[in-house]
Protein backbone atom coordinates (compact mmCIF):
# COMPACT_ATOMS: atom_id res chain seq x y z
CA UNK A 1 0.00 0.00 0.00
CA UNK A 2 3.02 2.39 0.70
CA UNK A 3 5.81 0.94 -1.04
CA UNK A 4 5.31 3.23 -4.16
CA UNK A 5 4.55 6.25 -1.38
CA UNK A 6 7.93 5.92 -0.07
CA UNK A 7 9.48 4.75 -3.23
CA UNK A 8 10.26 0.77 -1.74
CA UNK A 9 10.34 -2.45 -3.97
CA UNK A 10 9.06 -4.27 -0.60
CA UNK A 11 8.29 -4.43 2.83
CA UNK A 12 10.68 -3.63 5.12
CA UNK A 13 9.02 -4.47 8.10
CA UNK A 14 7.28 -7.29 7.08
CA UNK A 15 7.11 -10.12 10.09
CA UNK A 16 8.79 -13.04 8.43
CA UNK A 17 11.91 -14.07 9.27
CA UNK A 18 13.49 -13.69 6.29
CA UNK A 19 17.52 -14.24 6.49
CA UNK A 20 17.94 -11.29 3.77
CA UNK A 21 17.07 -9.18 6.62
CA UNK A 22 19.20 -10.69 9.06
CA UNK A 23 21.43 -7.45 11.17
CA UNK A 24 24.67 -8.83 12.54
CA UNK A 25 25.18 -7.39 15.75
CA UNK A 26 27.70 -8.07 18.09
CA UNK A 27 26.21 -10.40 19.74
CA UNK A 28 23.80 -11.92 16.71
CA UNK A 29 27.67 -12.43 14.88
CA UNK A 30 29.00 -14.17 18.15
CA UNK A 31 25.82 -16.67 18.59
CA UNK A 32 25.70 -17.20 14.60
CA UNK A 33 29.78 -18.09 14.66
CA UNK A 34 28.81 -20.83 17.93
CA UNK A 35 26.43 -22.40 16.00
CA UNK A 36 28.36 -22.77 13.00
CA UNK A 37 31.17 -23.84 15.28
CA UNK A 38 29.30 -26.16 16.83
CA UNK A 39 28.28 -27.92 13.93
CA UNK A 40 31.40 -28.30 11.99
CA UNK A 41 33.33 -29.26 14.98
CA UNK A 42 30.82 -32.29 15.63
CA UNK A 43 30.39 -30.86 19.38
CA UNK A 44 26.92 -32.80 19.37
CA UNK A 45 24.80 -30.16 21.31
CA UNK A 46 24.14 -26.19 20.83
CA UNK A 47 21.92 -24.40 22.82
CA UNK A 48 20.20 -20.91 21.46
CA UNK A 49 18.00 -18.95 24.07
CA UNK A 50 16.86 -15.13 23.45
CA UNK A 51 13.80 -13.65 24.71
CA UNK A 52 10.64 -13.51 22.39
CA UNK A 53 11.47 -11.27 19.24
CA UNK A 54 14.96 -10.85 19.58
CA UNK A 55 15.56 -12.67 16.08
CA UNK A 56 16.19 -16.39 17.15
CA UNK A 57 13.95 -17.67 14.18
CA UNK A 58 15.78 -14.99 11.47
CA UNK A 59 18.89 -16.23 12.71
CA UNK A 60 17.97 -20.15 12.84
CA UNK A 61 17.02 -19.13 9.04
CA UNK A 62 20.01 -17.89 8.20
CA UNK A 63 21.80 -21.07 9.70
CA UNK A 64 19.35 -23.19 7.13
CA UNK A 65 20.22 -21.24 4.65
CA UNK A 66 24.04 -22.03 4.98
CA UNK A 67 23.49 -25.49 5.71
CA UNK A 68 21.56 -25.97 2.83
CA UNK A 69 24.30 -24.31 0.77
CA UNK A 70 26.54 -26.77 2.27
CA UNK A 71 24.68 -29.91 1.12
CA UNK A 72 24.36 -30.59 4.65
CA UNK A 73 21.25 -32.88 5.88
CA UNK A 74 19.04 -31.19 7.98
CA UNK A 75 15.87 -31.37 9.88
CA UNK A 76 13.96 -28.80 11.22
CA UNK A 77 11.19 -29.40 14.13
CA UNK A 78 9.64 -26.10 14.93
CA UNK A 79 6.13 -28.07 16.94
CA UNK A 80 7.21 -28.53 20.44
CA UNK A 81 3.32 -29.94 20.74
CA UNK A 82 4.57 -33.61 19.82
CA UNK A 83 5.09 -36.49 21.65
CA UNK A 84 8.33 -39.00 21.45
CA UNK A 85 6.52 -40.81 18.69
CA UNK A 86 5.76 -37.81 16.70
CA UNK A 87 9.18 -36.10 17.77
CA UNK A 88 10.46 -38.89 15.91
CA UNK A 89 8.24 -40.04 12.91
CA UNK A 90 8.82 -36.06 12.33
CA UNK A 91 12.75 -36.14 12.21
CA UNK A 92 12.77 -39.00 10.19
CA UNK A 93 10.36 -37.81 7.46
CA UNK A 94 12.22 -34.68 7.34
CA UNK A 95 15.82 -36.23 7.06
CA UNK A 96 13.89 -37.91 4.13
CA UNK A 97 14.93 -41.21 6.13
CA UNK A 98 12.03 -43.99 5.02
CA UNK A 99 11.24 -46.43 7.95
CA UNK A 100 8.47 -49.33 6.88
CA UNK A 101 8.53 -49.92 10.69
CA UNK A 102 7.27 -47.49 13.60
CA UNK A 103 9.08 -49.78 16.33
CA UNK A 104 11.23 -47.19 18.15
CA UNK A 105 14.17 -49.59 18.14
CA UNK A 106 13.90 -50.22 14.04
CA UNK A 107 13.27 -46.02 14.17
CA UNK A 108 16.58 -45.59 15.77
CA UNK A 109 18.11 -48.60 14.58
CA UNK A 110 17.33 -47.11 10.89
CA UNK A 111 18.46 -43.41 11.74
CA UNK A 112 21.92 -44.74 13.34
CA UNK A 113 22.49 -46.53 10.18
CA UNK A 114 22.29 -43.62 8.18
CA UNK A 115 23.93 -41.56 10.06
CA UNK A 116 27.07 -43.83 10.61
CA UNK A 117 26.98 -43.80 6.33
CA UNK A 118 27.24 -39.99 6.31
CA UNK A 119 29.72 -40.31 8.78
CA UNK A 120 31.92 -42.58 6.70
CA UNK A 121 31.19 -40.15 3.76
CA UNK A 122 32.49 -37.17 5.41
CA UNK A 123 29.22 -35.61 5.98
CA UNK A 124 27.10 -34.63 8.91
CA UNK A 125 23.08 -34.15 9.82
CA UNK A 126 21.46 -31.60 11.71
CA UNK A 127 18.63 -31.61 14.11
CA UNK A 128 17.27 -28.23 14.50
CA UNK A 129 14.76 -27.99 17.49
CA UNK A 130 12.85 -24.61 17.69
CA UNK A 131 10.63 -23.28 20.93
CA UNK A 132 12.03 -25.95 22.51
CA UNK A 133 10.99 -24.35 26.21
CA UNK A 134 7.70 -26.25 25.27
CA UNK A 135 9.24 -29.45 24.94
CA UNK A 136 7.94 -31.93 27.04
CA UNK A 137 10.57 -33.57 29.67
CA UNK A 138 10.02 -36.85 27.58
CA UNK A 139 10.90 -35.63 24.44
CA UNK A 140 14.15 -33.58 25.95
CA UNK A 141 15.20 -37.20 27.18
CA UNK A 142 14.43 -38.48 24.23
CA UNK A 143 16.95 -35.82 22.52
CA UNK A 144 19.65 -36.42 24.86
CA UNK A 145 19.17 -40.00 23.82
CA UNK A 146 19.86 -39.08 20.50
CA UNK A 147 23.58 -37.71 21.21
CA UNK A 148 24.33 -41.44 22.60
CA UNK A 149 24.36 -42.46 18.80
CA UNK A 150 28.11 -41.80 18.26
CA UNK A 151 31.61 -43.31 17.40
CA UNK A 152 34.70 -43.37 19.25
CA UNK A 153 35.31 -39.80 18.68
CA UNK A 154 32.67 -38.14 17.62
CA UNK A 155 28.68 -37.02 17.68
CA UNK A 156 26.77 -38.48 14.73
CA UNK A 157 24.25 -36.05 15.15
CA UNK A 158 24.61 -32.14 15.78
CA UNK A 159 21.62 -31.40 17.69
CA UNK A 160 20.85 -27.16 17.88
CA UNK A 161 17.81 -26.50 20.88
CA UNK A 162 16.51 -23.14 20.41
CA UNK A 163 13.90 -21.26 22.83
CA UNK A 164 12.99 -18.64 25.15
CA UNK A 165 14.98 -18.20 28.20
CA UNK A 166 12.84 -20.21 30.00
CA UNK A 167 14.43 -23.11 28.38
CA UNK A 168 17.64 -22.51 29.80
CA UNK A 169 15.92 -22.67 33.46
CA UNK A 170 14.21 -25.70 32.66
CA UNK A 171 17.45 -27.16 32.19
CA UNK A 172 18.50 -26.13 35.76
CA UNK A 173 15.76 -29.15 36.79
CA UNK A 174 17.26 -32.03 38.56
CA UNK A 175 15.66 -34.42 35.93
CA UNK A 176 17.10 -32.73 33.36
CA UNK A 177 21.00 -32.41 34.28
CA UNK A 178 22.19 -35.19 31.99
CA UNK A 179 20.98 -33.06 29.27
CA UNK A 180 22.43 -30.13 30.72
CA UNK A 181 25.66 -31.55 30.65
CA UNK A 182 26.00 -33.01 26.96
CA UNK A 183 25.65 -28.98 26.55
CA UNK A 184 28.82 -28.66 24.17
CA UNK A 185 28.06 -24.50 23.50
CA UNK A 186 25.60 -22.07 24.80
CA UNK A 187 24.44 -18.93 22.52
CA UNK A 188 22.39 -16.04 22.98
CA UNK A 189 20.15 -13.16 21.17
CA UNK A 190 19.97 -9.52 22.49
CA UNK A 191 17.90 -6.62 22.43
CA UNK A 192 19.25 -3.69 20.42
CA UNK A 193 21.08 -0.68 21.27
CA UNK A 194 20.07 2.38 20.71
CA UNK A 195 22.41 3.10 17.70
CA UNK A 196 21.75 -0.92 16.84
CA UNK A 197 17.99 0.45 16.55
CA UNK A 198 18.83 2.89 13.89
CA UNK A 199 21.02 0.95 11.54
CA UNK A 200 18.52 -1.66 12.14
CA UNK A 201 15.77 0.07 10.79
CA UNK A 202 18.30 2.04 7.64
CA UNK A 203 19.54 -1.71 6.61
CA UNK A 204 15.96 -3.18 6.04
CA UNK A 205 15.10 -0.06 4.14
CA UNK A 206 17.95 -0.18 1.65
CA UNK A 207 17.38 -3.46 1.45
CA UNK A 208 13.32 -2.87 0.40
CA UNK A 209 14.80 -0.64 -2.10
CA UNK A 210 15.20 2.88 0.12
CA UNK A 211 17.22 5.23 -2.08
CA UNK A 212 18.47 6.89 0.88
CA UNK A 213 15.94 9.35 1.78
CA UNK A 214 14.99 10.49 4.58
CA UNK A 215 12.05 8.55 5.51
CA UNK A 216 12.47 8.28 9.61
CA UNK A 217 13.21 11.48 11.36
CA UNK A 218 16.38 10.98 13.90
CA UNK A 219 13.93 11.56 16.60
CA UNK A 220 11.96 9.23 15.93
CA UNK A 221 14.64 6.36 15.76
CA UNK A 222 15.17 7.64 19.04
CA UNK A 223 11.59 7.22 20.21
CA UNK A 224 11.25 3.48 18.79
CA UNK A 225 14.05 2.21 20.36
CA UNK A 226 12.50 3.93 23.54
CA UNK A 227 9.08 2.18 23.14
CA UNK A 228 10.22 -1.07 21.11
CA UNK A 229 13.19 -2.02 24.46
CA UNK A 230 15.39 -2.76 21.39
CA UNK A 231 12.86 -6.00 20.39
CA UNK A 232 13.30 -6.41 16.65
CA UNK A 233 10.03 -7.91 16.60
CA UNK A 234 8.41 -4.71 18.05
CA UNK A 235 10.07 -2.52 16.22
CA UNK A 236 9.39 -3.95 13.00
CA UNK A 237 5.30 -3.53 14.18
CA UNK A 238 6.03 0.11 15.42
CA UNK A 239 7.64 1.42 12.12
CA UNK A 240 5.27 -0.84 9.63
CA UNK A 241 2.28 0.73 11.59
CA UNK A 242 4.08 4.39 11.46
CA UNK A 243 4.48 4.26 7.55
CA UNK A 244 0.98 3.09 7.15
CA UNK A 245 -0.04 6.29 9.49
CA UNK A 246 2.36 8.50 7.16
CA UNK A 247 0.99 7.06 4.29
CA UNK A 248 -2.82 7.96 4.91
CA UNK A 249 -1.83 11.23 6.12
CA UNK A 250 0.26 11.81 2.98
CA UNK A 251 3.55 12.78 5.04
CA UNK A 252 7.10 12.05 3.26
CA UNK A 253 8.85 11.98 6.61
CA UNK A 254 7.69 10.17 9.72
CA UNK A 255 8.20 12.58 13.04
CA UNK A 256 8.39 11.61 16.68
CA UNK A 257 4.74 12.28 16.36
CA UNK A 258 3.54 9.51 14.37
CA UNK A 259 5.93 7.03 16.45
CA UNK A 260 4.19 8.63 19.76
CA UNK A 261 0.61 8.61 18.23
CA UNK A 262 1.07 4.67 17.57
CA UNK A 263 2.87 3.70 20.75
CA UNK A 264 -0.14 5.79 22.43
CA UNK A 265 -2.54 2.74 20.89
CA UNK A 266 -0.16 0.32 22.11
CA UNK A 267 -0.52 1.96 26.19
CA UNK A 268 3.37 2.80 25.37
CA UNK A 269 3.26 6.41 25.30
CA UNK A 270 0.40 9.08 25.32
CA UNK A 271 -1.32 8.10 22.04
CA UNK A 272 -3.76 10.04 20.24
CA UNK A 273 -5.08 11.90 22.97
CA UNK A 274 -7.18 9.39 24.46
CA UNK A 275 -6.43 9.98 27.88
CA UNK A 276 -4.00 7.14 27.87
CA UNK A 277 -1.08 8.32 30.70
CA UNK A 278 2.25 8.78 29.36
CA UNK A 279 5.05 6.12 29.95
CA UNK A 280 7.79 9.03 30.47
CA UNK A 281 11.49 8.52 28.13
CA UNK A 282 14.23 7.22 29.68
CA UNK A 283 14.91 4.32 32.00
CA UNK A 284 11.11 3.66 33.10
CA UNK A 285 10.35 2.88 28.75
CA UNK A 286 13.11 1.10 28.55
CA UNK A 287 12.30 -1.26 31.30
CA UNK A 288 9.27 -2.43 29.64
CA UNK A 289 8.61 -6.18 29.71
CA UNK A 290 8.93 -6.72 25.91
CA UNK A 291 6.79 -9.84 25.82
CA UNK A 292 3.99 -7.33 27.21
CA UNK A 293 5.30 -4.62 24.58
CA UNK A 294 5.12 -7.35 21.96
CA UNK A 295 1.50 -8.61 22.73
CA UNK A 296 0.01 -4.35 23.00
CA UNK A 297 1.49 -4.30 19.59
CA UNK A 298 -0.20 -7.66 18.46
CA UNK A 299 -3.55 -6.62 19.62
CA UNK A 300 -3.74 -3.13 18.05
CA UNK A 301 -2.89 -4.37 14.61
CA UNK A 302 -6.51 -5.29 13.81
CA UNK A 303 -7.91 -2.11 15.38
CA UNK A 304 -5.47 0.21 13.16
CA UNK A 305 -6.22 -1.40 9.81
CA UNK A 306 -10.05 -1.48 10.69
CA UNK A 307 -8.97 2.87 11.13
CA UNK A 308 -6.76 2.68 7.47
CA UNK A 309 -9.87 1.56 5.94
CA UNK A 310 -12.73 3.30 7.39
CA UNK A 311 -10.10 6.39 5.71
CA UNK A 312 -9.67 4.50 2.54
CA UNK A 313 -11.33 4.55 -0.63
CA UNK A 314 -13.55 0.91 -0.77
CA UNK A 315 -10.97 -0.03 -3.82
CA UNK A 316 -8.05 0.97 -1.71
CA UNK A 317 -8.99 -1.41 1.23
CA UNK A 318 -6.80 -3.76 3.30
Amino acid sequence: MYKEFFGLRANPFNMNPDPRYLFLTRHTEEALACLTYGIQSRKGFVLLTGEVGTGKTTLVNKLLEWLRFQQVATAFVFNPRLNTPQFLDYMMADFGIACESKTKSQVLLKLYNWLLDRYRAGETAVLIVDEAQNLSDEVLEEIRMLTNLETFTEKLLQIVLVGQPELGERLKQPQLRQLRQRLALRSRTHPFAPEETKAYIEQRLRIAGSNGQEIFHADSLTAIHRYSAGIPRVINLLCEHCLVSAFVDQQKVIGPDVVDGIAGEFDLGTGNGGGIAAIPPGPVAEKLEPAEALRLLTSFADRLRQQVNKDLPKEGKL
